[in-house]
């Protein structure tokens, strides 16, 4: 009989996770070093999509940006369009109609549930559970036939424009977004159903990678991470941009900053964001839909200016150096999933294999806005 070896002869060996792999949800590549199922060390590895986008936008007049800003983080495009179009009107002085405000604010809010229930349907598929994904992607389609009807695309809109937006809604928009907005928290209901007191979910997400306040806070990490450990921090709120100072909503937030409390913070940020869309459809003014201005003309005078605004992950943040002429000479993104990554080394040593799956997902990184 051969006798084991004794625990201090055990061999750390080396795994790639990725580029290729379900778990990491794009081309990240994780260099795990592991002894047994035990992660020692784990260093990300990005690049592999990185497509120059900043640069790009540098060469372009500020509307034509706007397709490419798109694809920057596909998932919430909105909020792409929304971020860098508000950091070229702040630097114009432009006044935007207020009905464009308010159409600003309802696409927004209803990316961020799109995006957000890409997360829990991935999150829950990578936990095992195949039902939750099926109903967040049914979901998800009704969104995605509003800005269809809107913007005539499904995934990149184009749609916020310097002064406004594209077009206005067609008639049919505001009664098919009622009837989505009073039937998805019902919804909500049925998803938290499956999931949230589940003892197969609990017992891979509570207590599981549990971030400290403070080291969120130094690493620069904002959004859902940060409100899981307890922050209350909001831009929508905090440092209002739009039309969002006047909405009611609640800024939902976790106690001890595991993979539940990610969780369960988009949930109910998702209940937020319908309210919010309800009392802007209530709200929705008459009007015009965009400043006058000509596109191919656009000149905003010199300036520079850095602006904000909360994305479905964190603060999403455009810095804008204008020359005068028709195109930015300068333009830097400020994303949240690429500050997340920067967690990656911090949290995972310790961990066994099968919750860096868990910790990951909750992490909701989307690696096109990682390698810009």
């Amino acid at each position: 009989m051969i006798e084991p070896a004794p625990a201090q002869y055990t061999e750390e060996f080396e795994v790639n996770m990725g580029p290729q792999h379900p778990s990491t949800h794009g081309v990240l590549r994780l260099l795990l070093k592991m002894d047994g199922e035990i992660i020692k060390e784990a260093e990300p590895y990005i690049g592999y999509l990185h497509r120059a986008i900043e640069k790009i936008c540098e060469n372009r007049t500020y509307n034509q940006c706007l397709p490419f800003l798109d694809r920057v983080e596909y998932v919430t495009s909105m909020s792409c369009e929304e971020v860098f179009c508000l950091a070229t009107e702040r630097i114009a002085g432009m006044e935007i109609p207020e009905r464009a405000e308010y159409l600003r604010v309802i696409m927004l809010e209803f990316n961020r549930i799109a995006s957000h229930l890409i997360f829990l349907g991935t999150f829950s598929l990578d936990l095992g559970a195949i039902t939750p994904f099926l109903y967040c992607l049914r979901e998800r389609e009704d969104i995605i036939d509003l800005f269809e009807m809107t913007s005539g695309q499904r995934l990149t809109y184009n749609y916020i424009r310097v002064g406004g937006v594209a077009a206005d809604i067609p008639p049919e928009f505001v009664p098919l977004a009622r009837k989505f907005v009073n039937m998805f928290q019902d919804k909500v209901d049925d998803y938290e159903a499956i999931l949230t007191e589940n003892p197969i979910f609990l017992a891979r997400t509570k207590d599981v990678g549990i971030f400290d306040k403070d080291m969120c806070i130094n690493y620069g990490v904002s959004g859902p991470i940060l409100r899981a450990t307890g922050v209350d921090w909001d831009l929508r709120r905090d440092d209002p941009y739009s039309v969002y100072d006047r909405f009611r909503f609640e800024i939902p937030t976790g106690k001890v900053g595991d993979t539940w409390d990610r969780y369960m913070v988009r949930v109910r940020e998702m209940r937020q964001s319908n309210e919010i869309i309800r009392q802007a459809l209530d709200q929705l003014p008459e009007g015009g839909t965009r400043a006058k201005v000509k596109p191919a003309a656009f000149k905003p005078p010199a300036g520079e200016i850095y602006t904000r605004i909360e994305n479905s992950r964190g603060e999403l943040g455009c810095h804008i150096i204008a020359d005068g002429t028709t195109k930015p000479y300068r333009v830097k993104l400020r994303g949240g999933s690429f500050t997340h990554t920067q967690m990656i080394p911090e949290i995972a040593p310790g961990v066994m294999i099968a919750d860096l799956v868990a910790i990951f997902a909750s992490m909701d990184v989307i690696l096109p806005e990682v390698d810009r």
